[in-house]
């Protein structure tokens, strides 16, 4: 009985992903690319990554001992590259040219900053274009498949078996691309907007850790608040 339950579940599974069509293997190949762009970004998007504690610590302990190229060179290593480490090199390498280079400390964190973030958010983006598409794709096999259906109507004989198999495919059709549709823009819907909050978070934290360097480079150069 539990043998035949998962039969039935497994053809019924199985109906959905290949009774939509062409459209419904469009859906289908984009909810794999969704499914690949999400992992990447779950994996990508995360604090330890993003904001390495261990990397902050040893850049401040070189700061604060005055040796500016040391922590650049932290930042800089391509085993230890993550989005605050940039961000934080873009302000080192101008902080080497005293008060001059200090004032533009902190404009270039920003713009490493912002360039940091959008680079991320290209790829969030890229979920949020398929959680947009997706239902109109659905739509789109739905428009298909009701057409089929009236086109069978008004050509064939209601008292041929054809007609009824016909009219019963094409209802399908419509049904299935818009069921798949949504099964793929829902939960994508729901990844972006989680990755767009991860991404805020660590962007305004990233800010307070280039803020903190800001001020501890201008503490070594007397006058430079001025």
């Amino acid at each position: 009985m539990t043998h035949a339950c998962t039969l039935a579940a497994s053809g019924s599974l199985l109906k959905f992903i290949t009774d939509g069509g062409v459209i419904g293997y469009v859906i289908v190949a984009m909810s794999v690319v969704a499914l690949a762009v999400g992992l990447a970004q779950f994996a990508m998007i995360r604090r330890g990554a993003l904001l390495p504690r261990a990397l902050v610590e040893d850049c401040r302990r070189e700061v604060q001992a005055g040796r500016l190229a040391r922590a650049l060179e932290l930042c800089r290593d391509p085993a230890r590259g993550c989005y605050v480490g940039r961000i934080l090199a873009a302000g080192l390498a101008r902080a080497g040219g005293g008060a001059l280079g200090l004032l533009q400390v902190r404009e270039a964190m920003q713009e490493a900053g912002d360039a940091e973030t959008a680079r991320l958010v290209r790829w969030t983006d890229a979920i949020a274009v398929i959680a947009s598409v997706a239902p109109l794709l659905g739509l789109l096999g739905t428009v298909q498949g009701m057409i089929g259906a009236f086109e069978g109507v008004a050509a064939g004989a209601v008292n041929d078996a054809a007609y009824y198999e016909t009219l019963a495919s094409n209802i399908s059709l419509a049904l299935i691309t818009t069921f798949q549709g949504l099964v793929v823009a829902i939960p994508c819907t729901a990844a972006h907007v989680f990755l767009r909050n991860r991404i805020e978070a660590a962007a305004a934290e990233a800010g307070e850790v280039a803020e903190s360097f800001a001020e501890l480079l201008e503490q070594r150069v007397p006058g430079s608040r001025a």
